[in-house]
């Protein structure tokens, strides 16, 4: 609303072809150090933000009674970004698309690597570049299709071109410097962190506190962004963040964690000792390759959004959501047993099918209601506000792709995977209750919006 729709979108899209090609070059030479990868992910970020623009954009587009289908469809075809990932940078590693050397993958097992053979020749930098040979006709696409929405609720007096390239940046670079300060605080010694263990619990509402009171303090912005945070003193909109983390949290959650819980969780055998103590580094034959599974969940939550938003143009918001967080509750729990009974197992591989199952029966669910949430916040907020709410609710919910892995990543670690799922299971609980309370109970202000 600051900068224009078209404008932010074109810029942070141009953006991102900078840590793409970055990741080409950084790929080419194994001894690019540690803080080269973390800068060129912290760029990456920039996506994020285009996604949480785009939301806020689109939303001006249509009439409440296809906000659902619409969001849907915007946000469901822009999470193809995940899929198409774990699908299309395996394959173009495998030849020589941009030319160069290749590289000889290793493995400390000196097994598979998903399915390619360690020792093979890998065209491994192609991972970058690909984004790039993608990103720059949609910059160039995004220029000329999009528009600058100048009505006065939308888009008051967002300046020329270049005033509104200099406000975007100067907010970008605001986010960066609280998310580098954050970084700095959670991470050890070892990954150029402070070592101090602050927990990600602390620091992450810290660095969102931050960067919002910046933005709000900023010259000749300050007005401006404080007209937009009036969304903060509707109670729905923090109603509505909690309910938009179960649902689009967890899609891009999952979507992480899901290749780590096949590697590790199904990728050796578990074994107990004669004294008891299980041992889990002995690797399994039979494992399931990650790089053939992990991609399906994405796909299915991604793909099942519109038809989640358009359901709820049909049925609402709010029941959809109900049913929704119903079956991720027992989503999180079936996959919770048959991830307890493969990590006690010396061939993990029997549970397999049923886990996976179960997980993708979260992500069908998250999808779904992920669509649910986009047309409940359509119907409850008005036209004014309910762009800068899809904008802040996306944001927050996007924090969904650190915490879920580093918790699967904790809990492994302890041994026991499993209490991941039933803590994401106790969440989805309190999402249901507190849907059910604020817009489904008979005497709600806004009855299943």
């Amino acid at each position: 609303r600051i900068a224009g729709g078209r404008n932010t979108i074109f810029l942070t899209t141009a953006l991102l072809i900078a840590p793409a090609i970055g990741t080409g070059y950084a790929l080419q030479d194994i001894n690019t150090p540690l803080w080269v990868f973390q800068l060129l992910a912290l760029l990456c970020g920039f996506g994020g933000g285009n996604f949480a623009s785009s939301m806020s954009n689109i939303s001006f587009f249509f009439p409440k009674k296809i906000q659902g289908l619409s969001l849907g469809l915007n946000a469901g075809l822009g999470n193809f970004g995940v899929t198409a990932t774990q699908i299309l940078i395996p394959f173009v590693m495998t030849f020589g698309l941009f030319g160069g050397a290749p590289m000889v993958l290793t493995s400390d097992s000196g097994t598979l690597i998903g399915k390619i053979p360690a020792g093979s020749e890998t065209w491994i930098f192609n991972a970058g570049f690909i984004w790039a040979a993608i990103l720059i006709p949609l910059t160039i696409l995004s220029w000329f299709l999009i528009s600058n929405i100048r009505a006065e609720h939308v888009s008051p007096q967002i300046g020329g071109v270049a005033s509104s390239f200099f406000k975007i940046v100067v907010m970008l670079t605001v986010g960066l410097i609280t998310s580098v300060a954050g970084l700095w605080f959670i991470l050890p010694e070892s990954a150029n962190g402070s070592g101090l263990n602050i927990s990600k619990w602390i620091v992450l509402p810290v660095v969102i506190a931050v960067t919002v009171g910046i933005l709000a303090i900023l010259p000749g912005l300050s007005q401006r962004v404080r007209a937009q945070y009036k969304i903060f003193s509707h109670p729905h909109t923090w109603i509505m963040t909690v309910i938009y983390t179960m649902t689009f949290g967890s899609f891009i959650g999952y979507s992480a964690a899901l290749p780590l819980s096949i590697k590790v969780i199904f990728g050796f055998q578990h074994i107990a000792g004669e004294d008891g103590v299980m041992t889990h580094t002995l690797a399994n034959p039979n494992a399931p390759s990650a790089l053939t599974y992990a991609w399906i969940g994405p796909f299915i939550g991604a793909v099942i959004r519109p038809v989640g938003g358009w359901l709820s143009d049909k049925l609402g918001g709010a029941l959809v959501t109900q049913i929704c967080s119903i079956i991720m509750v027992a989503g999180a729990l079936g996959a919770a047993h048959f991830m307890q009974e493969a990590y006690t197992s010396a061939t993990p591989e029997e549970y397999f099918m049923p886990f996976f199952l179960t997980i993708m029966t979260l992500f069908l669910a998250a999808g779904i209601g992920n669509g649910s949430t986009f047309r409940t916040i359509a119907v409850v907020f008005d036209r004014q506000q309910a762009g800068p709410v899809l904008g802040w609710t996306s944001a927050v919910a996007a924090y969904g792709a650190f915490i879920i892995p580093i918790v699967f990543g904790e809990q492994i670690e302890k041994g026991f995977p499993e209490q991941a799922l039933y803590g994401f299971a106790a969440f989805y609980v309190v999402c249901l209750v507190l849907n059910w309370v604020v817009y489904l109970r008979p005497s709600a202000k806004y009855k299943n919006p």
